[in-house]
Formats: structure tokens, C-alpha cells, sequence
């Protein structure tokens, strides 16, 4: 994964800043999968209201829905399209969960938050409270971010992450924007296996912990 600064060797950093943004782009232009947007989407759940006027469908109670290789699940989904048949979803969760395949390689990107909007207009993705975003090379965990408000483009594969005071708990007091990032491997070099998170605790003295 590619930034405006040089690759960290380190295998976990952390921005000072409360905003992060990040090309997801490797070799070339890997893009979301293209067909997604051309497919229809399907629905399950517990219970469904439509609304013809607004040209809303509200499902509720362990919903899933499948668009291509998108997958949505959350207690609550509201769906509307618009007049040029554009599709616009709204998940609530516990936390919602949002998957797509990226083109051309086997890798996915999932993500989970408090609340989803997906706009199949803009071809965007925003995850809203306790947001977390993970990229997959086939099953193994390539990348991860954490934050207050992530926002991923699927037209061009860039995220941007807010952090702030919504993003404070208790394992991260400072609401500080968080990320782990694999360097992309050279050719011919073994990926190295990923190491467990850091177990960071805030420091209230300058300098604590130096001998």
C-alpha cells in the first residue's frame, strides 16, 4: 500500500494528526469490482416496509444484502433509488458490516462501524462511529484502520479517516487516527507473517519508561 510518504518498515505506525488519507493503489489500477454497480441487489431479513413514493425499502432484523461481491449486513438497512436508478443504503448496526471484492486480484476490503451509507451514485462508502477498515489478500489481513469516520472511494480506491474526540476509548484516550500497513514486498521476497498488535497505554509523563 502506497502513501504520500515513504513505506514505514515498521509493521504498525500511528499518525500524529486526526485525518489520514491513503491510496489503496499497488501495481497499476487496481479498482472495487467494476460490475458491482451494474448488478442487482438482493435483500433478506426479519421484516420489510416499502414505501412506493419515496422509493425506500426499510429492512429490519438480521439483514443481509448481496449487490456482485458486495456484501451488507446490519439490524437495520434503509434502501432508496432515485430516478436514474441509483442506489442508496443506509446501515445501522452493532456493528453494521460492509465487504467488496477489488478488481482484478484477490483481495477484499471489509469494513464495520456503528452506522454504513453506501452511495452506488458517487461509488463511495462511509462508515460512521467506532469505524474500522481491514484490505485482505485472499484470507490473510493485509491492512487495518481505525477511526472516527472512514470514507472509501471504490472508483479510486482512496480512504480518508477522521479521528478526533468521537474517536476516544478507553484503549485509545487520545482519539487519534490508528492504522497498520503492510510495505508491499518486492518480487521474489517472502511476505513475512504478521505480528500481533501493539499493546499500547497512554503515557502521562515526558519521557516515561526511558532508562
Amino acid at each position: 500500500m502506497h502513501s504520500n510518504q515513504p513505506c514505514s518498515p515498521l509493521r504498525r505506525s500511528f499518525w500524529p494528526g486526526t485525518c489520514l488519507v491513503v491510496g489503496l493503489l499497488l501495481t497499476g489500477a487496481v479498482q472495487a469490482e467494476k460490475a458491482d454497480r451494474n448488478l442487482p441487489l438482493n435483500a433478506e431479513s426479519d421484516a420489510l416496509r416499502y414505501d412506493d413514493a419515496r422509493q425506500t425499502s426499510i429492512f429490519t432484523g438480521n439483514v443481509v444484502i448481496t449487490k456482485g461481491t458486495i456484501v451488507i449486513r446490519g439490524a437495520k438497512v434503509e434502501v432508496r433509488q432515485d430516478a436514474q436508478g441509483n442506489q442508496f443504503g443506509t446501515v445501522n448496526g452493532s456493528p453494521g458490516f460492509f465487504r467488496q471484492k477489488r478488481d482484478g486480484v484477490d483481495e477484499f476490503i471489509e469494513g464495520t462501524a456503528q452506522r454504513i451509507e453506501y452511495d452506488s451514485q458517487a461509488d463511495t462508502v462511509r462508515f460512521v462511529g467506532d469505524a474500522v477498515l481491514k484490505r485482505f489478500k485472499g484470507t490473510q489481513l493485509n491492512d487495518e484502520t481505525t477511526g472516527s469516520v472512514i470514507v472509501y472511494n471504490n472508483t479510486s480506491d482512496v480512504f480518508t479517516v477522521d479521528g478526533g474526540v468521537a474517536n476516544r476509548t478507553a484503549n485509545n484516550p487520545t482519539g487519534r487516527v490508528r492504522a497498520m500497513l503492510t510495505p508491499v514486498p518486492k518480487a521474489g521476497a517472502p511476505v513475512a507473517t504478521p505480528a500481533p498488535p501493539a499493546n499500547l497505554r497512554p503515557s502521562n509523563q515526558l519521557g516515561e519508561g526511558q532508562q
